[in-house]
């Protein structure tokens, strides 16, 4: 018999008329599970059970006239036992939204447009915060009359589906436009491009948006030129992106990376995944990088991931294909698990 601690976090007080409670399989999803404890803005659930997992929602009761609302989105699943802090929705839409394009202009002139997605139930649940993920390439991300050819990465149809999955944490996104891809996305281009992001960019959606701080929640990703900047930000600024994705990379553009990944002396605290489709879409280079990391203490499954995608082209249909892959190796179930489950501080 084990116990499984979970703590629902939610404005209650911005909703009086309402009491969280549990609803379960191991009650056949028929019995209300009443709080063990509660506080103004959450309620923690002690379930004792010999099963090896269970599946469990949220739900608001009325306690007026008993009115019920069950959180949005799949079940959530409770294998382990350990304390789950939990940030449901209950009347918003199921999907996420995307803002007007934006622009951001630095001290030194330098401007990028940019788009935000923000994940279903931002704006009610108050009290959630997010990883955020820098995506390169904004205009072939979301919407088809701006993208290359008319073809998407579909971004919000991948990630809404997996937070109604409970496959990810899902996160804030950043689509950012580039001004010429060569320039911001090679060397020497790429340094000044870094600097606004990390001088300007960065410290505006911290203010603007309840994300998480720290390099570890924040990724970095792209494809192609995309997929080089993104191994670059990573490499040379750890300290402040802590996760990339790299698809197709073009890392045998001038080979300056793998040439820097070579000299390497230290290990940097990044988490990075590679992927390249075969027998072309830069596939040779691309497992190379992967070995390259290895050989300098980079642990497979850990460190790095590293897929190859047999038949996979150098297009946004590709990599719309297997968006899944890097939100859930580097924001799944073994995404920083100290912000996973106590991310705001509430274990006291």
């Amino acid at each position: 018999m084990t116990t499984q601690l979970i703590r629902v976090v939610y404005p209650l007080k911005q909703n009086p008329e309402y009491q969280m409670v549990l609803r379960s399989s191991l009650e056949n999803w028929n019995q209300d599970i009443e709080p063990a404890k509660s506080g103004p803005d959450w309620a923690e659930f002690e379930i004792r059970t010999a099963q090896a997992y269970f599946q469990f929602k949220p739900c608001l009761r009325s306690k007026k006239n008993g009115k019920f609302h069950w959180s949005m989105g799949s079940n959530y699943l409770s294998p382990v036992p350990q304390r789950r802090h939990i940030y449901p929705h209950f009347f918003s839409d199921e999907n996420g939204s995307v803002s007007n394009v934006k622009r951001l202009v630095s001290t030194s002139g330098q401007s990028h447009k940019y788009r935000i997605y923000l994940p279903p139930g931002y704006h009610e649940n108050s009290l959630r915060r997010y990883p955020v993920c820098f995506m390169h390439d904004g205009h072939n991300l979301f919407f088809p009359e701006e993208a290359f050819a008319g073809q998407t990465w579909r971004v919000q149809q991948t990630v809404d589906a997996l937070d109604r999955m409970n496959s990810i944490e899902t996160c804030i996104i950043v689509a950012l436009y580039p001004n010429d891809r060569f320039h911001d996305y090679t060397q020497p281009g790429c340094s000044r491009y870094a600097k606004f992001l990390t001088q300007t960019l960065i410290p505006e959606i911290d203010s603007s948006y309840r994300t998480l701080s720290g390099a570890d929640n924040r990724v970095v990703m792209g494809s192609s030129l995309g997929g080089l900047v993104s191994f670059y930000l990573a490499w040379n600024y750890p300290h402040v992106f802590g996760r990339a994705a790299c698809l197709s990379s073009t890392f045998g553009y001038d080979n300056k990376l793998l040439r820097a990944v070579k000299r390497s002396k230290r290990k940097r605290l990044v988490k990075i995944y590679l992927d390249s489709g075969w027998p072309g879409d830069n596939f040779s280079v691309t497992q190379a990088m992967a070995h390259l990391l290895i050989s300098k203490g980079y642990t497979l499954g850990s460190d790095v991931h590293y897929v190859a995608v047999p038949q996979a082209s150098h297009d946004e249909v590709a990599w719309a294909g297997r968006l899944h892959l890097p939100f859930q190796l580097l924001l799944g179930l073994t995404y920083g698990s100290d912000q996973v489950i106590d991310p705001l501080g509430l274990s006291a």
